[in-house]
């Protein structure tokens, strides 16, 4: 799914609140997610990685090292474009450490946010989701890149055969595994207190979109709600990694600056 995004002239990054959660889970002893939050360049990111220990975590690490080189570019458009070149180069980077692991399958999933004056833009491959809350409905953004999502969308399983698909887990799209790599997009107009969620899906093993949006109604700053979020998913036995970001237009909680202010949590601050 690719939309279409108006250009519009150069703009500024709008003060936001933001907080940034990453945690292993609760039985895996090493975390392959990653994080990454500029709120200089207008960017936060999710990064899942697949493929071990090891290479997974190496990953999610490269999506993070290129997203950290991407220059603060004023229009949105050139800022998704930079995003999208960083991504594509971490794949390649990503295809070459799995090509000398012969037999080993190593990528990652990944979504990233870019606020730009009044506009918003997100880029994702796999099923790492962007969610946004709106006036009090939560909307999924993205949309899984997943076999069990293709199925859905062609008609040949029902929503109900999709919960218990044995192959519900098996990605379609990721970064270093899909040559070429195609970066979905989607983007429309900030409102004031619009409330963004990135995650990986080590959150939605465990919570719902209903309690997604119940934990943000409950937390107007914006670490407390990514620290709620994983704490519902560490009670309920995060049998995965869980990273949470969540950024916060102005308008909502207390946090009006960029950065670790109030209402915010460091970026990639890991939680035991």
């Amino acid at each position: 799914m690719t939309q279409t995004i108006p250009p519009r002239p150069e703009a500024t990054i709008p003060p936001v609140a933001w907080g940034a959660l990453t945690h292993p889970g609760q039985v895996r002893s090493v975390n392959e997610d990653g994080v990454f939050s500029a709120p200089d360049k207008g960017l936060w990111a999710v990064a899942d990685g697949m493929g071990g220990h090891v290479g997974g975590a190496e990953a999610a690490a490269l999506i993070v090292r290129a997203l950290a080189g991407v220059p603060h570019l004023r229009a949105l458009d050139a800022a998704l474009d930079g995003v999208d070149r960083a991504v594509t180069g971490a794949g390649r980077d990503i295809a070459a450490l799995a090509a000398r692991s012969p037999g080993a399958v190593i990528g990652a999933t990944m979504v990233a946010l870019v606020i730009r004056g009044r506009d918003w833009g997100c880029l994702w491959a796999g099923d790492s989701r962007a969610y946004r809350l709106r006036g009090g409905r939560l909307e999924q953004l993205t949309r899984d890149h997943s076999e069990v999502n293709d199925l859905l969308a062609a008609g040949v399983i029902t929503p109900a055969e999709a919960k218990t698909w044995p192959r519900r887990n098996v990605i379609s799209r990721a970064v270093g595994v899909s040559d070429p790599l195609v970066l979905d997009r989607v983007g429309g107009v900030l409102e004031p207190g619009d409330v963004f969620v990135l995650c990986s899906d080590g959150l939605m093993k465990h919570v719902t979109d209903a309690e997604i949006a119940t934990l943000l109604a409950a937390h107007p700053q914006a670490g407390a709600a990514a620290g709620a979020l994983i704490d519902l998913t560490l009670e309920r036995g995060a049998q995965d990694n869980v990273t949470v970001v969540v950024v916060a237009a102005p308008g909502i909680g207390t946090g009006t600056g960029p950065g670790t202010g109030p209402g915010n949590a460091p970026a990639g601050e890991a939680r035991a």
